[in-house]
């Protein structure tokens, strides 16, 4: 019964068919394809965070974007405007400059020399699909208002002032931001200036938790083994919090311990077939363009999927 359950957290999810906890990813490139492949895999049709675009998955991590499922016009780079890319919510730039080895070589440094700077990179809460065009125009502009502004991006629901730095995000994603830079800065011990602290208390406020960022947070916390308590409620932002840095003490997972097994169904969306993670030879070779979690048979089952003909 419990071949596949090879920790103590996984014979726990075998008795209550609850999902195992996977590792969390040890790099920006290993999250990228995770975040494709178990956080945003059915989302592409939902769409983009900052714009709403639509966009089918190519590559591992990769997609191309709808423009007429959003409005979405070029501003100046029409390459990036093309394509899905991965955006840090907090920017890589911000919490690396609060590292000892940004000061002493940048981004390169702190990738090869600082494994809390690489876990921050690689944390699936901060990470969200996005036009690329507007992950380049962001930058590390900070958040505020710009009630002022002009749409430079067609319909898209979003401002940016280069002169100010500044940028505006549409209103459905307000409350997100807030929550998941309230957990950066606790998580890692990161300092937020008063009036940021201000303009992400008012939005956290306003725009409160929606069944998705509660989705989005159960299925980053079963591969982070943790999820954002700003998200769930168990913590609240203050004016001058005071962070908890539980970041700090476990940025680096255990290396050398194996992940535990998978104990979804794996579906292959191209076949309408599903395969299980034991006696199905199959569950190793669909093609992640192709995967459709399940958590049970019945499940995959009401979708109009049917078992391989090949599992033991």
């Amino acid at each position: 019964m419990f071949r596949s359950c090879r920790t103590v957290l996984a014979v726990i999810a075998c008795i209550f068919h609850l999902p195992a906890v996977l590792a969390a990813p040890t790099s920006f490139e290993a999250a990228k394809v995770l975040a494709r492949q178990q956080v945003y895999h059915d989302r592409n049709e939902h769409g983009s965070f900052y714009c709403g675009c639509q966009w089918q998955w190519t590559g591992r991590s990769g997609g191309r974007i709808d423009h007429g499922s959003c409005g979405y016009q070029t501003r100046a780079q029409p390459n990036r405007a093309e394509r899905i890319e991965w955006e840090h919510i907090v920017p890589a730039s911000l919490f690396g400059q609060q590292r000892q080895c940004w000061q002493q070589g940048g981004r390169s440094n702190c990738k090869s020399s600082d494994p809390v700077f690489n876990a921050m990179e690689a944390n699936l809460h901060n990470l969200t699909p996005a036009v690329g065009e507007l992950n380049a125009d962001r930058s590390n502009f900070r958040f505020g208002l710009l009630p002022g502004s002009s749409y430079r991006h067609g319909q898209c629901d979003f401002k940016v002032e280069f002169s100010e730095r500044t940028v505006e995000p549409r209103d459905e994603v307000k409350g997100q931001i807030a929550r998941v830079w309230f957990y950066m800065h606790d998580h890692y011990n990161l300092r937020m200036s008063a009036g940021q602290q201000r303009l992400f208390m008012a939005w956290d406020n306003q725009f409160p938790v929606s069944n998705w960022e509660q989705e989005r947070d159960r299925r980053i916390s079963r591969l982070m083994g943790h999820g954002n308590p700003f998200v769930s409620g168990e913590r609240q932002w203050t004016l001058n919090h005071r962070n908890s840095s539980a970041g700090l003490s476990s940025a680096v997972p255990a290396r050398q311990q194996p992940a535990p097994a998978d104990t979804r169904i794996k579906g292959n969306q191209r076949s309408k077939v599903y395969h299980l993670p034991q006696g199905c030879p199959g569950y190793t070779q669909v093609g992640a363009n192709n995967i459709r979690w399940f958590d049970s048979e019945a499940a995959a089952q009401q979708q109009g999927y049917r078992k391989a003909g090949n599992c033991r």
